[in-house]
C-alpha cells in the first residue's frame, strides 16, 4: 500500500510540475498563479522538466516494481492525457474540463488496480466518483476565477458564458449524478451501512450547494460550493475506511 500512495503520489506531482512548465506563459498573466515558481522566475525552465521527468519516472518504476503493471500503464495513462490532451485543449475549448477530469480520477483506480490487480467494478466506482465531483469543484472555481482564466485567454465555461447559467445548470446535473453514484461502493458490496449513509447525507449536502450556485451564479454561492466540494471527498473516503475497520 505504501509504494502504490508513494508511487501515485510521485506521478501526480510529476504532472502537476510538467503541466505548470508547460503553462507557465498563461501562469504569468494570471493573479492566482503568477506567483508559482517558473513565471516568478525562481525556478528554470530546464530545472522544472528534469525535476517533473524525474519525479514522474521515479514513480513509474515504483508502481511497476512493488505493485503491477497495469497500475503503472494507468499511472502512464495519466501523464499522457494530463500532458498531451488536457494541457493544449485548454487553450482551445470548454470541453477541456471534461478529458482534465479523467487523468485527475484516475489515481483510485490505480490504487485499486495496484491491490486488486486489475480493474473491476469497484474500481470503476471510485473513479466515477471522482469524475463526477471533479465537474462542480472544477465550476466553482472557474467562475470564481473568470476574470483571470479570460485575461490569460483560457476558453472556460464561466468566461464564454457570460452569466453563467450553462456552468450553474451542469454543476447541478454532475451533483446531482453524483448522489447515486456514491453509493456504487456499498451496493457492490466494497463498503457497508455507515459509508452509504454519509454518501447519501453528504451527497444531498453538496446537491444543495450546486443548486444554489445555480439558481444565484454569485460568487458568495460559488465559494461555498468549492469549499463543500473539498470537504465532501475527503468525509467520503473517512467513511469508506470507516466501514473498513
Amino acid at each position: 500500500m505504501a509504494a502504490a500512495v508513494l508511487g501515485i503520489a510521485c506521478v501526480a506531482g510529476g504532472a502537476a510540475a510538467l503541466n505548470q512548465l508547460l503553462e507557465r506563459d498563461k501562469d504569468a498573466l494570471m493573479r492566482r498563479t503568477r506567483s508559482r515558481p517558473l513565471p516568478d522566475g525562481r525556478v528554470s525552465p530546464a530545472d522544472a522538466a528534469v525535476f517533473g521527468g524525474a519525479l514522474s519516472l521515479a514513480g513509474l518504476g515504483l508502481l511497476i516494481a512493488r505493485t503491477n503493471v497495469q497500475a503503472a500503464l494507468l499511472a502512464l495513462l495519466t501523464l499522457a492525457v494530463y500532458l498531451v490532451v488536457y494541457t493544449p485543449m485548454k487553450r482551445m475549448t470548454p470541453l477541456a474540463m471534461l478529458v482534465g477530469a479523467v487523468p485527475g480520477a484516475l489515481p483510485p483506480l490505480i490504487g485499486w488496480t495496484a491491490a486488486h490487480g486489475g480493474v473491476s467494478s469497484g474500481g470503476a466506482a471510485l473513479f466515477a466518483i471522482v469524475f463526477l465531483w471533479q465537474m462542480p469543484h472544477f465550476l466553482a472555481i472557474s467562475w470564481l476565477y473568470r476574470d483571470d482564466y479570460a485575461l490569460a485567454g483560457f476558453p472556460m465555461l464561466a468566461v464564454v458564458d457570460s452569466d453563467g447559467r450553462r456552468a450553474g445548470r451542469q454543476a447541478l446535473v454532475y451533483a446531482a449524478a453524483l448522489v447515486p453514484v456514491s453509493v456504487l461502493p456499498a451496493y457492490f458490496g466494497i463498503t457497508g451501512p455507515m459509508s452509504l449513509a454519509a454518501a447519501l447525507a453528504l451527497g444531498v449536502a453538496f446537491l444543495v450547494t450546486a443548486a444554489r450556485f445555480a439558481r444565484s451564479r454569485s460568487s458568495e454561492s460559488a465559494r461555498v460550493l468549492f469549499y463543500a466540494s473539498i470537504v465532501y471527498l475527503p468525509l467520503l473516503w473517512v467513511a469508506m475506511l470507516a466501514d473498513k475497520l
